[in-house]
C-alpha cells in the first residue's frame, strides 16, 4: 500500500489523505455514539431494575454501573 501511495501525484495524495481523515472522523463519531448508546441502555436497565425492587448492589453487578450512580437514578 505504501508503494502505491508513493506513486501518487501530490494532488491525488492530498485527496487520499483528506478522504482518510473524513473516514477516521466519521468512524470516531459512530464509535462515540455507540458507546453513549450502551451507557444509556445500562441506565435504562438500572432504572427498570430499581422499579422491580432489585437491590442496588445487584443492579450494579447486572449493569456495571457504580452503586453511587444507581442511587442517584
Amino acid at each position: 500500500m505504501k508503494a502505491k501511495l508513493a506513486n501518487l501525484a501530490q494532488t491525488e495524495l492530498d485527496k487520499y489523505e483528506r478522504s482518510l481523515k473524513v473516514y477516521r472522523d466519521l468512524k470516531s463519531v459512530i464509535e462515540t455514539a455507540f458507546d453513549e448508546g450502551k451507557i444509556e441502555g445500562k441506565i435504562e436497565a438500572a432504572k427498570q431494575a430499581k422499579i422491580m425492587g432489585l437491590s442496588i448492589p445487584d443492579i450494579s453487578k447486572l449493569t456495571g454501573l457504580s452503586e453511587d450512580d444507581i442511587s442517584k437514578l
